[in-house]
């Protein structure tokens, strides 16, 4: 069946890394028959992996190997299941190459416009590394798979509020070389088409500054100046409801408030630490930019919670949302007619 022959999203769900919480996620998320009833699912991985969530999660629920019947299809990932399986609750080259073997599987898929968007449980850098990954980060080593010539930039979404990024996993002292009026341009227009597929007619988003006091007036330095106020000023030229540059101490204040949709970030830790703050158990976090949306709860593999059936759903929950309403919109744009 094709993506096309059916009004759902496609989504494709891989369980992150084997030694972390991410398979209780998806066996606990599937378990909820609303999961099913708003995506074709496609669960990336093998038949132990999936019977090893369902026993971490104290769950069980109907699936399946054919397509297009309703309950969520399992597709192999073709990687190699380690003699005597995975340790639990540390990181491993084994549980990284495992890991990146279904993300290549659904990545592949996409490629194919099998898949409207993915949805990865929590992933371990240090077992990606481990298993040869050499990018930074995983957004990175996702434009390497997909070699389509599309660039992978981090959003972080909460119910309420959409941050982007202008530069992300980097150093801090490559910041203020890296930042640009184009990048700028690139991420504010990026992020208005996020928060538009949310059903936000007139996106309201406050750019950050990159000094403190937003430079001072140049006294702590002329960024604002030369390269973030102009980018805000082209951005307004081409229709987006921008404004800024404000310092970073308050805009979050502004945001919470209600005077912006989204908030358009310097660099990683600025927006991080006000998303995490807000709502880490709702935050999650989007690739946008690439040629298929691929999201993840904002949170991490905690090791220290595996096994105990108590880890909190509510950001990989939100993740997949966010994935079925980005998946539809995608979906929408190739529909015939």
């Amino acid at each position: 069946m094709s993506t096309l022959e059916t009004s759902r999203p496609r989504i494709a769900l891989t369980f992150g890394d084997p030694a972390g919480v991410g398979p209780e996620l998806v066996a606990r998320l599937l378990a909820d028959p609303a999961a099913a009833a708003a995506a074709d699912i496609l669960l990336i991985g093998d038949e132990q992996e999936l019977r090893d969530a369902m026993d971490d999660a104290g769950v069980e629920f109907d699936w399946t190997r054919e397509r297009g019947t309703g309950v969520p299809t399992l597709v192999d990932n073709g990687g190699t299941r380690p003699e005597g399986g995975f340790v639990r609750g540390e990181p491993s080259r084994s549980g990284g190459l495992w890991a990146m073997a279904s993300l290549r599987t659904a990545l592949e898929l996409s490629k194919d416009g099998d898949v409207d968007a993915i949805v990865f449980a929590p992933l371990n850098k240090s077992s990606l590394h481990l298993a040869g990954m050499e990018e930074n980060d995983e957004m990175a080593w996702f434009e390497t798979v997909l070699d389509d010539g599309t660039t992978a930039t981090e959003l972080n979404i909460l119910p309420e509020l959409v941050t982007g990024r202008v530069t992300s996993h980097c150093s801090i002292a490559e910041v203020a070389d890296l930042i640009t009026f184009d990048l700028i341009i690139e991420r504010g227009e990026l992020l208005e088409r996020v928060l538009r597929s949310r059903g936000i007619e007139r996106p309201r988003i406050g750019v950050c500054a990159l000094n403190p006091h937003a430079g001072e007036s140049g006294k702590f330095g002329r960024h604002e100046i030369d390269v973030i106020a102009p980018a805000v000023e082209e951005l307004q030229r081409r229709g987006v409801d921008a404004t800024g540059p404000f310092p970073s101490d308050t805009i979050f204040i502004k945001a919470r408030d209600g005077h912006f949709h989204g908030v358009l970030t310097m660099y990683h830790d600025q927006g991080q630490i006000a998303v995490k703050l807000l709502g880490f158990d709702r935050g999650v976090t989007m690739a946008g930019g690439l040629s298929v949306p691929v999201c993840t709860p904002a949170h991490g593999t905690a090791f220290d919670v595996v096994g105990k059936r108590i880890a909190n759903t509510g950001a990989y929950e939100h993740a997949f949302r966010v994935a079925v309403g980005v998946g539809a919109q995608a979906r929408a744009t190739r529909q015939p007619g």
